[in-house]
């Protein structure tokens, strides 16, 4: 009986495999190139432990991969997993990631039931495993859906298509430029390449930061740009810290050096910040009002420079009236009418 509360009874269904392998030898390079009990060994450290060169563990492990595969109906349990995996797979778009297929069928999601759950799929006629290398992550997929170059090239193809548009962009819209019309097949696929990332429900290409934040200076311009207005550095710390990103432990202290210290961060209030790609400028509250008035070329009632300052300062009127009245930059020439000063 293979089925358990949590799917599969992985372990032993590996191992009632294992057990059709005949020769003892042939048996230890299997399980350890896959990494069935410990972590995956390379072929010169196998061939080491058993007194063989590298190729000959390579030509043996290949001999028995295909033996396997050859009579993978035959073999223990391997038509129930297929079953189970495929039906798994339909859910999920036609292809997963390794990662995210395994606590489909046990509640270990670690290497090594990753590593089972990968050698099971190898030997299922119905699938098709993509290896794990600098652009794709671990993968399963339904072989009926695409083989092993037809995966890759589709793939591919979303890469491309995300890097076209230029910016973070729905899935939907990912579907729509690749011309396929299940978006669920195209969320699997993008899934699976180690070149893309998604947060908040958009794709974009790995080095974005606004899909992958890789420091807190990142993540504060994330949750700004998300947010679409200006926040206090108290209220960004806690935006962090209810975030999906993978590492959100900050302090409140580290939140407000890194908006110092960053340029992309104006304050635009008493520990309020914006970002300057709205249009913000660093500077004093008399800065903001000189540059009022230079735009204007003429003086300006105080009620209007308060009006038109409060549009790039969170600041109060008083601050900025006592700003006009106190500068020696600012003179009054008509009631209550300013302009810059010689």
């Amino acid at each position: 009986m293979t089925d358990t509360s949590e799917g599969l009874n992985i372990e032993p269904i590996v191992k009632d495999i294992l057990d059709t392998i005949e020769r003892e030898r042939e048996r230890e390079i299997v399980s350890r190139r896959f990494g069935l009990f410990d972590r995956k060994e390379t072929l010169e450290q196998i061939g080491e432990l058993l007194g063989i060169t590298r190729e000959r563990v390579r030509q043996l492990e290949k001999a028995v991969v295909v033996r396997l595969k050859a009579a993978a109906q035959d073999l223990p349990h391997v038509k129930d997993v297929e079953k189970k995996f495929v039906a798994e797979l339909l859910s999920m778009g036609n292809a997963a990631r390794v990662a995210d297929l395994t606590p489909r069928f046990t509640s270990e999601n670690d290497r090594l039931n990753q590593s089972r759950v990968a050698f099971l799929a190898s030997l299922c006629p119905k699938l098709v495993v993509i290896d794990d290398n600098d652009n794709f992550h671990h993968a399963v997929a339904i072989k009926s859906t695409h083989d092993e170059k037809a995966f890759r090239e589709q793939v591919t193809a979303i890469v491309a298509a995300i890097k076209a548009i230029g910016e973070p962009a729905a899935i939907k819209a990912v579907a729509e430029a690749v011309k396929d019309a299940d978006v669920k097949h195209v969320e699997a696929l993008a899934s699976t390449s180690k070149l893309l990332a998604t947060l908040n429900g958009l794709w974009g290409l790995i080095k974005w930061p606004t899909v992958n934040p890789k420091n807190i200076r990142d993540k504060i311009y994330v949750i700004l740009h998300v947010g679409g207005k200006p926040l206090h550095f108290n209220d960004i710390a806690k935006s962090i810290k209810g975030s999906d990103f993978k590492r959100k432990d900050v302090t409140t202290q580290a939140i407000h050096n890194e908006l110092i210290k960053d340029g992309r961060f104006v304050l635009i209030g008493r520990g309020i910040y914006a970002l300057k790609e709205w249009g913000y400028s660093k500077g004093t509250v008399a800065d903001i009002i000189t540059d009022v008035l230079k735009k204007a070329g003429e003086p300006l009632h105080r009620d209007e420079i308060v009006k038109r300052v409060l549009k790039s300062r969170q600041v109060k009127e008083t601050t900025i009236l006592l700003n006009l009245q106190g500068k020696a930059q600012f003179k009054r020439v008509a009631k209550a009418t300013y302009a810059l000063g010689e």
